[in-house]
């Protein structure tokens, strides 16, 4: 049995403190949950997939209302314009100069809804800033601090007017999480909840339970998490099977190996560890990896999904002792 090296006594309360508030308004997606906090400790941003209703944008705004940071919306639509993002400059008449009105991307945590609902162009606008946590406008960079994280959700089902996300972005988030139905259990749980309390998603009365500074703390635990050499090399076998596997035509980015690490080490915090084992890499792989794969042809007439062709990877790699 390895032997803890840190204590995370206050690490654990706060973390508990985040899934019991979660746990009061969301009926079950207790693993879904677990992989967002996941990616939100290792400073990544979230692609949230689901078809309507199964509660990605409520599941998104609740986890914003807990963090006591500035947080921002966006609904993108067909017609939205980069600048409608970013900000722009506007001339004042009384300066006679341009002033920058900035755009609802200048917050701490932003929800983008539906991001595949615009264009190419408007979804490039958020390059930049999903990779440096900064924008350049008219040759002036803004920055955006190192707090910063996008949570995005997408339905996969309603392909009318929506625009698939190009590799290069999907690649920038670090994690892409399938929220799918609940249980029939769970689903009686949602009726009886909703029966008692008819205002039960306002979230009005949600107070938030870690301020930015309290989770900036949380992040910098992850330098004391350790990762034996047997892992790193286990992480990299995994990565390396999606550019070797003839089911996958473009396989994952170094990127990809490097938020695979920091999101290993992450969940491995949410599980009261300060080491990675084996487990919380096989766990966090397909969550990182499935929307950083473009599979070939064959292997989508067979039926074979991204995250189970991930899967079936890790089943290749051979597991360190």
């Amino acid at each position: 049995m390895e032997e803890q090296r840190t204590d995370l006594t206050q690490f654990t309360e706060r973390i508990d403190l985040l899934r019991h508030q979660i746990a009061q308004v969301i009926v079950g997606q207790d693993e879904n949950i677990d992989l967002l906090l996941t990616a939100v400790l290792a400073n990544g941003h979230v692609l949230l997939e689901g078809v309507p209703g199964v509660a990605k944008t409520l599941l998104a705004r609740l986890l914003t209302k807990l963090i006591d940071a500035k947080f921002s919306r966006v609904q993108f639509t067909p017609d939205l314009m980069p600048s409608d993002v970013l900000g722009t400059n506007v001339f004042n008449m009384k300066t006679s100069d341009f002033d920058f009105h900035a755009g609802p991307v200048f917050a701490d945590v932003v929800l983008v809804d539906e991001i595949n609902r615009a264009p190419a162009k408007t979804q490039a606008a958020l390059f930049e800033v999903m990779e440096e946590r900064q924008v350049t406008i008219d040759g002036v960079t803004h920055s955006l601090g190192q707090f910063y994280t996008i949570i995005a959700t997408q339905n996969p089902v309603e392909q009318e007017g929506t625009y698939k996300l190009p590799e290069a972005q999907t690649d920038r988030f670090m994690m892409k999480i399938t929220m799918g139905y609940p249980s029939i259990d769970e689903e009686v749980q949602i009726l009886q909840r909703h029966h008692a309390n008819q205002h039960l998603t306002t979230l009005d009365n949600v107070k938030p339970v870690v301020s930015k500074a309290q989770l900036m703390e949380l992040r910098r635990r992850l330098d004391d998490v350790f990762v034996d050499q047997a892992l790193l090399q286990y992480m990299a076998g995994i990565v390396q099977q999606t550019r070797q596997s003839k089911a996958v035509f473009l396989g994952a980015s170094p990127r990809a190996s490097v938020a695979l690490m920091q999101a290993s080490k992450a969940y491995a915090l949410l599980q009261g560890r300060d080491f990675v084992t084996p487990d919380d890499v096989a766990h966090v792989a397909p969550c990182v990896l499935q929307h950083r794969i473009i599979l070939t042809a064959e292997a989508e007439m067979e039926g074979i999904t991204p995250q189970k062709a991930v899967k079936r990877l890790i089943e290749k790699v051979e597991v360190p002792k």
